[in-house]
């Protein structure tokens, strides 16, 4: 019998950002709070720029977007918020979305399955996605449960369990 196999990797549904930016968008443009002070949230490139008079006001319009893609089912370890920086008169706060996983999440992850998983179970990294190979689909389906209850640093998804 051939191995059964499936895909460790992370990734952020485009679509989803785009609404929940979009949502954010709209809630700041109508709150009161948010009147007169410059505050805008939008995509530049592959990342999302946050603009506002004030330090304070743009963490809250972070808050906001925060919370809207937190809605629309994208975890918040899927965001690299920098911190908020000065840029003439207005503060500003980008946003980059993690997708892949980098080596050293990559080995972590190996690590753990190798140390706490059944031992038929066989992992590679394959660019920025890990293979997770293993003659029994229980042993397998063994592993996604114990990396769904690891606290790990970010955002995974089980994809092609074959």
């Amino acid at each position: 019998m051939a191995d059964s196999t499936f895909d460790i990797v992370s990734k952020v549904d485009k679509m989803e950002a785009d609404n929940a930016v979009n949502q954010a968008r709209k809630e700041i443009e109508q709150r009161y709070d948010f009147k007169g002070v410059g505050a805008s949230v939008e995509w530049s490139g592959e990342k999302i720029l946050l603009k506002a008079s004030s330090e304070e006001r743009v963490k809250a319009v972070l808050d906001v977007v925060q919370s809207k893609f937190i809605k629309r089912g994208i975890t918040l370890k899927s965001l690299d918020a920098g911190e908020p920086f000065a840029s003439g008169k207005e503060f500003r706060i980008e946003i980059a979305l993690k997708n892949g996983i980098d080596q050293k999440n990559a080995k972590e992850i190996g690590k753990i399955i190798r140390e706490q998983g059944p031992k038929t179970v066989k992992s590679q990294i394959q660019g920025d996605e890990l293979r997770v190979s293993s003659k029994s689909r229980d042993d397998l389906q063994e592993v996604i449960r114990l990396l769904k209850s690891e606290d790990l640093e970010i955002d995974v998804q089980f994809i092609n369990f074959r």
